[in-house]
């Protein structure tokens, strides 16, 4: 698609978007956290209470959810899903600490100790000056080392290795920015909570790129393809994508597709929050076979905080892509349940709201009004953080997709044998696609990580 082309559908989206969409926006800004508000780290209690619902897995009894990426009728393609402060609410949890699983609780809850200092690379949309700052936050807050462009370990570039985004300067690309920066904060957080260690390579697109235009995605998923390139040039050994878009035979064989092939480089992308999708197509590009497709679960903790057990996620994305064979290493057994073709997910980590995660975000250029603490759930939340795993690891050599998890024994996975994500798709094809169990499923794939071993 010509760059004239691509430009004259963006502004027609937006002036698509009409008076009634601007109203939504403008009550969007009244609804966000103002800087000067404490949240709900003035009251103690509230905050203990909120952490020891997380842990329980009962949030969502006494606060809602909304998407950080789907909250008007601007459609964003990215996955997170943000805490609200009632069940009908739609104003973001918000506080001046933690109130979700940080890096530590994560670390313990899947046995990560060890490893080597690997780099992950990032995919998210827009600008988000403030990144360096809000990490630097988030990792003082768990003890982790330091992590600054300066010293290297940081880098923050377009996706042709380019110099950070600017700012957005027309309001509606400072709304795009402002809700997906809760997306890019989220993923790297999560990268830096599986591996403290790692580098981290920050590739930014245009922020329309987030936008999910009818069926259309092929200039979107065509950046994607540039941007894990550019990941690969610039020497990651994982790359984590928690955006989903509509896939076509264009997305999947054509130059975005064939882009995500990187032997020696894990690609990993977001299974969805939606559930399982049936049994004859699923989204891109977690639906590729040279890439993991990570799903979710909900993890619990004991009251006493000394161990965790999880089920799966009801709405950790999984289906059939009987477009393409089955992902790379995938054994017969568990693509015949989609007929010999891919099976999605492959393996998975928390993603639950209700078990969700703390996350530090201060970028609000479209209100004016940061979030700070956030609590985040979503397959967003996995996929970084498996990324995170691999990197750590270090056993990249013969990684072609998810083909090595597929070859490691079964007892080196956490099997989650509990849970569904049946709706709105279930009794179509085989409850394996859809239901937890012994060994591979499609909610959670081959389960969890217990270590580093199976990667």
């Amino acid at each position: 698609m010509s760059e004239s082309r691509w430009l004259s559908r963006r502004r027609g989206t937006f002036l698509a978007l009409g008076v009634a969409t601007l109203t939504a926006l403008s009550a969007l800004t009244a609804q966000a956290a103002p800087a000067s508000t404490p949240g709900i780290a003035a009251n103690p209690n509230a905050v203990a209470t909120v952490r020891a619902e997380v842990k329980a897995g009962t949030l969502l009894k006494t606060h809602g959810m909304m998407s950080a990426c789907a909250s008007t009728k601007v459609k964003l393609a990215c996955l997170a899903e943000i805490a609200t402060t009632g069940t009908s609410s739609t104003k973001a949890l918000t506080a001046t600490t933690p109130i979700g699983y940080g890096a530590t609780d994560l670390e313990k809850a899947y046995s990560l100790t060890g490893g080597q200092a690997g780099t992950i690379a990032i995919i998210d949309a827009g600008a988000y000056p403030n990144l360096e700052s809000d990490l630097a936050t988030y990792r003082a807050q768990y003890g982790l080392p330091a992590c600054t462009t300066a010293s290297g370990c940081l880098t923050i570039a377009d996706m042709n290795d380019g110099p950070p985004l600017q700012p957005a300067g027309d309001f509606l690309d400072q709304f795009i920015e402002e809700q997906v920066a809760v997306e890019t904060a989220l993923d790297v957080d999560m990268a830096s909570a599986s591996c403290p260690g790692c580098k981290i390579i920050e590739l930014q697109l245009p922020d329309q790129d987030a936008l999910v235009q009818g069926t259309n995605a092929d200039q979107q998923t065509t950046d994607f393809g540039t941007a894990v390139n550019t990941a690969a040039k610039l020497g990651a050994n994982a790359v984590s994508m928690s955006y989903q878009y509509p896939s076509d035979a264009f997305e999947e064989t054509g130059t975005p597709g064939l882009d995500l092939f990187h032997p020696g480089m894990a690609v990993l992308a977001s299974s969805g929050d939606g559930g399982y999708e049936g049994n004859q197509h699923n989204g891109w590009p977690n639906n590729l076979p040279w890439v993991t497709s990570v799903g979710g679960t909900s993890l619990y903790q004991s009251a006493d905080g000394k161990s965790f057990s999880q089920v799966a996620w009801a709405q950790a994305g999984s289906g059939c892509e009987t477009d393409l064979p089955p992902a790379i290493g995938q054994p017969p057994s568990v693509s015949a349940y989609c007929g010999g073709h891919r099976a999605a997910s492959d393996i998975s980590a928390v993603a639950d709201l209700n078990t969700g995660v703390a996350v530090y975000d201060t970028y609000a250029p479209f209100s004016g009004q940061p979030f700070n603490w956030l609590l985040v759930g979503g397959t967003s939340v996995s996929s970084p953080f498996i990324a995170g795993v691999y990197a750590r690891a270090g056993n990249l050599s013969q990684v072609i997709g998810p083909n090595t998890l597929y070859m490691d024994k079964p007892s080196d996975f956490t099997d989650v044998t509990v849970g569904a994500n049946t709706p709105p798709n279930s009794g179509v094809g085989p409850a394996q696609l859809y239901t937890a169990g012994k060994g591979w499923d499609g909610p959670t794939g081959l389960g969890t990580p217990k270590g580093l071993t199976g990667f």
